[in-house]
């Protein structure tokens, strides 16, 4: 079982996928998640490419009270996908994928900029969650964005 923070880092990741699909924060974030993923591999990071692409089209062809389930679905969907990769890991190799990771979603935050794309660190849908004040330096969840 993951630690909290690995978690919300989880769900912070299945967040930033839903909110860049669609702006012009998904090519970098799409690009950099498929390397996280694919560790290495360049066929694993050829597969998560076509996963990703296949979520954007989800989430673009979807209007309506549809939408916001097809969000929550791959919000949640993300999510496992990264809690089962950190869980994959060894130790030492789930420490630094944790610290890529957050290292990833900072970057696609600051691209973002205040507009459209990956921002805030509220996750919605079925696991609702709250990670501290973006604000504060003492968060112990370190910086989820």
């Amino acid at each position: 079982m993951l630690a909290e923070t690995l978690v919300a880092l989880a769900a912070a990741g299945g967040t930033a996928v839903v909110q860049a699909a669609g702006t012009d924060a998904w090519e970098g974030l799409r690009a950099r998640l498929a390397r996280w993923f694919g560790r290495g591999n360049a066929e694993s990071e050829s597969r998560e490419l076509e996963r990703l692409d296949r979520s954007a089209a989800d989430l673009l062809a979807v209007e309506g009270g549809e939408a916001a389930q097809v969000r929550a679905r791959q919000e949640a969907g993300w999510q496992a996908r990264i809690e089962t990769l950190l869980e994959s890991l060894a130790d030492s190799e789930r420490e630094r994928a944790a610290e890529d990771l957050r290292a990833l979603l900072e970057e696609a935050g600051r691209k973002s900029g205040a507009g459209e794309g990956v921002h805030g660190n509220t996750f919605q849908g079925n696991t609702a969650f709250q990670a501290g004040d973006q604000n504060k330096q003492d968060n112990r969840f370190g910086p989820l964005t």
